[in-house]
């Protein structure tokens, strides 16, 4: 039996998770996930997917992260049928993610079509929309961890990856039919979390498998493990000096797990007063549904099971209705905003950052991993002009990284995970990662023995046919939906957005509206010069 396998996403970049298995029997996915970054990229999302959503037969799903799930309503929409298998905790996110993509995506759409037919442009159409969803979670079954399921000829079983609740390594076994190799076993990582990770126990997943694809996010970045001690104390002396600055703190925080991590150690250090009791709005609607799925599951979860109503405090307050939501800018100073995206792409967050990141007196702190061509990765980067909603920004707030909240295992992380992995008999694929963390986690791996003609780190759309005995992988290069050279970069949307910005900053620096007219008469000469 042949198995073969087309990096449909997160290849040469982090998200738009999507793996493509074919054998002489079915046809399946492991995840399809969104693309989130620069224009460029998450174009791919409004286009055909490179297979037939007819012919797959069913979608395994490592957890409920929008780049690892959330083009499964749009599979459903062009037409697959067929059952989702995935673990209950990620069931039970999916149950409120999908809803909220859904409804994000018809508001940005609904906004984009007034501004294409003030410019005379052709509208969209969502990329799916409720019914979709509906639709979507009605084919959604769920398996346990540790335990064997057969899917005709095909075996698979979940184990605990430590990312957030729910989240799998899927590992896979395919008959072969050949005789020296009855079975080709399959190891797909997902995102692993990191050791020690509040919530969660440690990742664990088997060894000595044919092949194994593996995230490299963070991938030969390093983080000094901090105690739950250790990481209050530093979420403490950032809200102390926010506080101090006179301003307010924002905080752009991914609705799933980091929104719950946080809201947990706010609870502890308000409780001890380690901080000002100030007001703390969470204001992402899908963020309060998710912290109830949290609150019910506590007594399953590592660090909360003997505390009482975790995610409860006075100071708390959880603003679901736009009105709420639209009510906090009231507040300029002396209160804390939790509100999603943690990448600063969508969401209530770009509103109370274009409200905020021009006071001096604000903070923003970043607690989460920033793709690039996202507002977050701007921002981290020290971009001193923004957009946001068609408006041009001035950012003057302090701006403020944390990763001690990382869900992801860090570069020494992952190369011990996939050292506890090892044997691998046939070959190593390195995924969802930049160009950087890929080639760093590659050279870390040959630093400690593994070899170099073992690891393949693939490109968007390449194609592999799986050999089961000796060989390694062959690489069949099809057609590109994008010119990786295009792929986990800033693009030219991104500099036209800067460069508006740089005219505009120029042109309030000349002296007079003469000197003014004659810059532009510059720019226009420069741009008739460009059509020719």
């Amino acid at each position: 039996m042949s198995i073969k396998i087309k990096f449909c996403g997160a290849a040469g970049t982090v998200t738009g998770s999507c793996y493509w298995i074919r054998t002489d029997s079915c046809q399946f996915l492991v995840d399809c996930g969104m693309f989130q970054g620069s224009k460029t990229i998450k174009e791919l999302n409004y286009g055909p997917f490179p297979f037939d959503p007819t012919e797959i037969d069913f979608v395994f799903l490592t957890h409920a992260h929008t780049d690892h799930a959330a083009l499964i309503p749009k599979l459903v929409k062009l037409g697959f049928e067929g059952p989702i298998y995935t673990t209950a905790g990620t069931r039970g996110l999916l149950a409120y993610m999908l809803p909220d993509s859904a409804f994000i995506q018809e508001m940005e759409v609904d906004r984009l079509n007034r501004r294409n037919r003030q410019r005379g442009k052709a509208t969209v159409d969502p990329i799916y929309d409720h019914s979709h969803v509906e639709q979507c979670l009605s084919q959604i079954r769920t398996i346990d961890y540790d335990s064997w399921f057969e899917l005709g000829q095909i075996k698979i079983r979940f184990w605990n990856a430590g990312h957030i609740l729910g989240a799998a390594s899927i590992e896979l076994e395919v008959p072969t039919g050949d005789p020296g190799a009855p079975i080709t076993r399959l190891l797909f990582s997902g995102d692993i979390g990191p050791d020690y990770k509040l919530f969660h126990p440690d990742p664990d997943a088997p060894h000595d498998v044919d092949y194994l694809f593996c995230e490299s996010t963070y991938g030969g970045r390093t983080r000094v493990d901090a105690t739950p001690i250790e990481r209050r104390a530093r979420l403490a002396h950032e809200i102390n000096d926010a506080m101090k600055a006179g301003g307010a703190l924002i905080i752009p925080a991914f609705a799933v797990e980091r929104t719950q991590e946080l809201l947990l150690d706010l609870s502890y250090l308000l409780k001890s007063g380690e901080i000002p009791c100030v007001p703390v709005f969470l204001d992402s609607p899908l963020a309060i549904k998710v912290t109830s799925v949290f609150a019910a599951l506590a007594d399953d979860l590592e660090d909360v099971a003997m505390r009482s109503a975790p995610f409860d405090h006075p100071s708390f307050h959880f603003t679901e209705t736009v009105e709420e939501s639209k009510a906090i800018a009231r507040f300029s100073a002396g209160v804390i905003i939790l509100a999603a995206s943690g990448m600063c792409d969508a969401g209530r967050i770009r509103h109370h950052l274009k409200n905020h990141l021009w006071r001096a007196q604000s903070t923003v702190l970043l607690v989460g991993y920033q793709a690039e061509g996202t507002l977050g990765r701007l921002l981290e980067q020290g971009t001193k002009h923004v957009k946001i909603q068609g408006e041009s920004i001035e950012v003057r707030a302090r701006i403020r990284t944390l990763d001690t909240y990382s869900g992801h295992a860090d570069g020494d992380g992952l190369v011990e995970w996939v050292r506890g992995r090892l044997p691998v008999n046939q070959a190593i694929f390195l995924t969802h990662g930049s160009s950087v963390s890929l080639a760093a986690l590659r050279d870390e791996l040959v630093a400690r023995s593994v070899p170099v003609e073992r690891i393949i780190i693939p490109e968007l759309d390449d194609d592999f046919d799986l050999k089961p005995l000796g060989g390694g992988p062959l690489r069949s290069k099809g057609a590109k939906r994008l010119d990786p050279s295009v792929i986990d970069k800033p693009d030219w949307h991104n500099d036209l957005a800067q460069l508006t910005l740089d005219i505009r900053t120029s042109l309030d620096k000349v002296a007079n509206d003469k000197k003014r007219l004659a810059m532009l008469a510059d720019l226009r000469c420069a741009l008739n010069r460009g059509r020719h």
